[in-house]
């Protein structure tokens, strides 16, 4: 997908997550380990949710913002949807699935932060702010929940 404009970039982000829930979905069925298999149950339905959440935003944002250009976007290496799930999860325990899954989170976060400090009209930094927060409550969302399925 070629990202032009901030609703290129919110509809990207939101396939991105949805993409995710599928492959983890699906890795969930095939994973031999119960407690593996939870997890990706778990984060697959949690990345679901996050689609819709992130897809909230392509109807409620500022539709100024939503049309303006991303030219500093094409120096930046955006995660293609396959590569979110290249990682056969089926096959990683439950440490390296939490990994993985937050270091495709930070690369999100890392993107959005690049851009912050590119965006030269307030509507659109805004815009990028609360996709940020969004992407970071919902991370510590997941580590927390993470870690309590970890305790059990």
């Amino acid at each position: 997908m070629e990202i032009k404009t901030f609703e290129d970039l919110i509809d990207w982000t939101r396939q991105l997550h949805s993409h995710l829930a599928r492959c983890l979905h699906e890795s969930a069925e095939k994973h031999s380990n119960e407690r593996a298999s939870a997890l990706l149950d778990y984060i697959s339905r949690h990345e679901a949710l996050l689609a819709k959440t992130v897809a909230e935003f392509e109807k409620q944002a500022d539709p100024k913002a939503m049309k303006t250009r991303l030219y500093d976007y094409l120096n930046h290496k955006p995660i293609k949807p396959e590569q979110a799930c290249d990682i056969r999860f089926g096959t990683l325990d439950f440490e390296g699935i939490a990994r993985e899954i937050f270091i495709f989170h930070d690369q999100v976060m890392d993107l959005y932060e690049s851009l912050i400090g590119k965006a030269e009209i307030e509507v659109a930094k805004s815009l990028l702010e609360d996709l940020l927060a969004l992407e970071q409550h919902e991370a510590m969302r997941l580590a927390s929940q993470i870690g309590r399925m970890n305790d059990l």
